[in-house]
């Protein structure tokens, strides 16, 4: 008997609620929701729109070991060795740090981009510092902030440079600092854990810029990558390159001081001059061999090298955008007057909202 009294109390009060709630419809429908409309169109559609465009791609993952037929015989026991290889210190699952980093951030400023409609061509610096369009609110705070800064001169310089006159990724002027922030916050680097896809997503505020930027940090990062897994064997390669070069000259040399001596000593018998002669011989000879096993060497780095670089393999190529990522005004908009239309009611009944709590 109690449970039932509960229950047609409660059912009572929600009914109430409601013929209350109808009551005050005039509140919702000339006040409460065209003022809410009103307002959130006119701050939604202040904020300028952007676009999104991504790019996959997979890069080879190669074996630097090589363990060959042991590998063979020992996967046929269930053991893999490739497991206990050493691998790069800088594995994919790193990439998106990269963006962290100045060095790889401020390779972006001399990109060239352009808008769609052909009126902006550019560098991206330029075109993140003059060519972005704010909400009317920032550029009043930005006036606002700019004046109080006059007030207090900063003698720094606008484009922090080495002693050498050359831009440091990693002493940047304010200006360059807040350009690679915001660099950071429109180019999104991702990496699948099992398929081992890097993912690229760049922003901006046009959609052919948007397009240029995810092409560019893909060029970027594939760069990086072929860089990093063939360092040590473009060194290798420009030594023995060094050392060829050396040993060239060298037998160049002795093969010349060879014909002199041949010119100079013609029909000369003498032992002593034949002992000089063999001598020279056995130099040449010897120059040849050292010659000859340096350039098998620098074609061996060289097919190593060609080996430890990395191919890569085009999941998804950048394209323009055809409609804006963002902001959604629609969504937006219906969000905010479904909340103001929550809270709205909760005020008007939240005495009725205590007292059915209280009798429950």
């Amino acid at each position: 008997m109690e449970e039932e009294k509960k229950h047609s109390i409660t059912t009572i009060d929600i009914g109430l609620l409601a013929k209350r709630l109808y009551a005050r419809r005039r509140l919702f429908l000339y006040k409460v929701w065209p003022i809410t409309f009103v307002l959130a169109c006119f701050y939604i559609f202040c904020i300028p729109r952007y676009y999104t465009s991504d790019a996959k791609l997979v890069p080879e993952i190669g074996n630097s070991g090589g363990t060959g037929m042991l590998g063979s015989l020992a996967s046929s026991f269930g053991i893999n060795l490739g497991d206990m290889e050493t691998s790069d210190a800088i594995n994919p699952m790193l990439y998106p740090d990269l963006m962290e980093d100045n060095g790889f951030t401020i390779a972006m400023f001399p990109v060239r981009v352009k808008t769609s409609d052909g009126e902006i061509d550019t560098d991206y610096f330029t075109y993140l510092t003059t060519c972005q369009e704010y909400p009317w609110w920032s550029s009043v705070f930005k006036t606002i902030s700019d004046a109080i800064g006059s007030l207090f001169p900063n003698d720094e310089e606008d484009d922090a440079t080495t002693a050498s006159g050359k831009r440091s990724p990693y002493w940047l002027s304010k200006r360059e600092h807040n350009v690679a922030e915001t660099i950071r916050g429109c180019i999104h680097i991702s990496v699948n854990e099992k398929t081992g896809t890097i993912g690229i997503q760049a922003q901006a505020q046009d959609p052919l810029v948007a397009k240029i930027l995810a092409d560019s940090v893909q060029a970027h990062l594939q760069q990086f990558i072929t860089d990093y897994r063939t360092n040590k064997a473009r060194i290798d390669v420009e030594h023995y390159e060094q050392l060829a070069l050396k040993a060239r000259h060298e037998y160049d040399s002795i093969c010349r001081s060879y014909a002199r001596f041949l010119e100079t000593n013609t029909n000369i018998v003498m032992p002593r001059y034949q002992t000089a002669l063999e001598n020279l011989q056995k130099d040449m000879q010897m120059k040849y061999t050292t010659y000859t096993s340096l350039m098998a060497q620098l074609e061996t780095a060289k097919a190593k090298l060609q080996e430890r670089t990395p191919a890569f393999t085009q999941l998804k190529g950048a394209s323009v955008p055809l409609r804006p990522a963002g902001p959604k005004r629609m969504l937006f908009v219906l969000f905010m007057l479904i909340l103001v239309t929550v809270v709205t009611a909760v005020v008007i009944l939240r005495k009725d909202i205590v007292k059915t709590i209280t009798l429950s």
